[in-house]
């Protein structure tokens, strides 16, 4: 499945500490994510990941092109919901799309854990099922 990885900027220790925890369940899907999160990621822990780019320079966006094109299959997404972000309608029309495309979303580490702790046992299979995976 392709999974998106995404985290403001005080929240992207909680997401490496995150990916460190389940890197084996992460290991087995192909990973995304914006700009400098991507890189972390790729430099703390021994996933691959393909990165686009920061958050607001349009990553966030990219993210939504695929779930718009039915390419992405799920995004856990660590916000900060104590600090104004600048790109704020960005995220928005992100968290939209995961809304209208029945996207799993995670948007913080409790439901993150529930939802690849799921992907594990096969509860999110159901995003297997359609023309594009033939």
């Amino acid at each position: 499945m392709n999974i998106a990885l995404i985290a403001h900027d005080r929240k992207k220790d909680d997401l490496i500490q995150f990916a460190l925890a389940y890197e084996p369940i992460l290991s087995e899907h192909a990973l995304y994510a914006t700009g400098t999160t991507g890189q972390r990621i790729v430099d703390e822990t021994d996933l691959s990941v393909t990165r686009f780019r920061s958050g607001p320079l349009g990553g966030d966006q990219q993210i939504g092109a695929m779930i718009a094109q039915d390419e992405m299959d799920m995004i856990i997404f660590f916000r900060d919901p104590l600090t104004a972000q600048p790109h704020e309608p960005d995220v928005t029309a992100l968290i939209r799309l995961c809304d209208v495309y029945g996207i799993p979303l995670a948007t913080n580490m409790g439901t993150a854990e529930v939802l690849l702790k799921g992907l594990k046992e096969g509860f999110i299979d159901w995003r297997l099922l359609g023309e594009r995976r033939g």
